[in-house]
């Protein structure tokens, strides 16, 4: 469920105007529900009541520090996987006990701020990140806790990109290969083993794989547990999907269920990471018609948002509505709605069926609150765009919109270009 609803034709966002933030802000703009936030955490966390768990939500997927606060408030963590991010989480206030640092490429300087911080666990993801990982906590003079991703060789059903659990994937150890790095990491003096980790992929829509994959790992952990290593953390990533068109994926109390059964007496602390399925459908782009054009036929509406805005249709031919904000009851008619970037791949949708559009018009983009602004980037030197959270019907401007002067900050002209 979100609270993006039609009245009187007019889009709302809770209880306030998109039009009205759109003509105040400018467009394009990024616009988030403050009660979908909190009602889709609190939905996923409820649903794993009965069991001992801790909600450590994909900081990736929409990384703004005001929503990073409204899911601490609840009481949940965070999936970390940059030292960015670890800055963020702490900024947030967010319980560094509740937090999980995953990713293939931590440098040293990013595993030292974990450890100052005192998170809870290191994913780790090769034996060489295992015993780097153990020195520098022998250099800063802490213990790391620490738990193996392992690469359950499962295959998601999801996009090639977000795929994350197959052999060929670059993620994890493969499950006799975490054995032996579990055996080694039982030896080092730095580490203390907490847990098991996994994660398959992102906008998976079927239980199947979340099955086989917990399947995997619970044998893994008789076999830690009968040479005598401890677990006490089972991490099982995130990665459950929405519906962006026809998907119908398993609702977090369906997905909870299957899980708990599954999982049966396993004496462990479950971890979940989600991001996509809290956030997803809680943000939409709103971006202006340009301009409209036809080629030998083909309809064209030009808006005011790229793919440095929304980069998702373009990487990965990913589908999202557009409605208007405000219905006129126009015809359907088949056209792409492209940007302003000097690319082919800059749009949000190719032949779509979907109501006329006239200059000037505003545009939802909708489900855009994963992986938007969050992948957004300056490319055609343009200013990021700002992110907006709607509160009943109060909206408030959590990320200012960027200018001409953010764009060359930090850069400098040596003096040699000067003379």
């Amino acid at each position: 469920m979100n609270y993006f609803q039609y009245q009187n034709q007019a889009l709302y966002c809770e209880e306030a105007s998109v039009e009205q933030i759109a003509r105040e802000v400018g467009t394009p703009l990024y616009l988030y529900s403050h009660r979908t936030l909190r009602q889709h955490f609190r939905v996923f966390s409820e649903a794993f009541a009965e069991v001992p768990h801790i909600i450590c939500f994909a900081v990736k997927s929409c990384s703004n520090t005001a929503i990073l606060r409204i899911f601490a408030r609840e009481g949940g963590g965070v999936d970390l996987v940059s030292g960015g991010e670890l800055y963020r989480a702490l900024k947030a206030g967010v319980d560094p006990s509740k937090m999980v640092y995953s990713g293939v490429g931590k440098r040293e300087d990013e595993i030292d701020l974990a450890l100052r911080a005192g998170i809870l666990m290191f994913n780790v993801e090769s034996f060489q990140e295992l015993e780097t990982i153990d020195a520098r906590a022998g250099v800063l003079g802490l213990r790391a806790g620490i738990g193996l991703r392992v690469n359950p060789d499962v295959d998601p059903g999801t996009h090639a990109h977000i795929s994350t659990g197959l052999k060929e994937n670059k993620f994890g150890i493969n499950v006799e290969g975490s054995l032996l790095a579990y055996r080694h990491a039982a030896k080092l003096k730095n580490v203390d083993i907490k847990g098991v980790s996994c994660h398959i992929g992102s906008q998976v829509t079927k239980m199947a794989p979340f099955i086989d994959a917990l399947g995997r790992l619970k044998e893994l952990i008789r076999r830690l547990r009968e040479e005598g290593i401890a677990i006490h953390y089972l991490d099982l990533g995130g990665g459950l999907g929405i519906t962006y068109n026809q998907e119908t994926p398993p609702h977090p109390s369906e997905y909870a269920r299957a899980i708990i059964d599954a999982s049966g007496e396993m004496d462990c602390t479950f971890i979940f990471e989600p991001g996509r399925v809290i956030v997803g459908n809680a943000g939409i782009l709103v971006t202006r018609v340009l301009y409209t054009k036809e080629n030998e036929g083909k309809r064209f509406a030009i808006v005011d948002a790229g793919m440095n805005d929304l980069v998702r249709p373009g990487m990965y031919g990913s589908f999202h509505q557009i409605q208007p904000v405000i219905q006129r009851g126009q015809e359907e008619i088949t056209m792409d709605v492209v940007g302003p970037i000097c690319e082919s791949g800059d749009f949000l949708a190719k032949g779509r069926r979907m109501p006329a559009v006239e200059r000037g018009e505003l545009l939802a983009v909708m489900s855009a609150g994963a992986y938007g602004f969050s992948m957004s980037s300056n490319y055609n030197s343009r200013p990021r765009i700002p992110e907006i959270l709607a509160r009943d019907d109060r909206w408030y401007v959590i990320r200012k919109r960027e200018n001409c002067e953010d764009l060359v900050r930090g850069e400098e002209i040596p003096d040699f270009l000067n003379t």
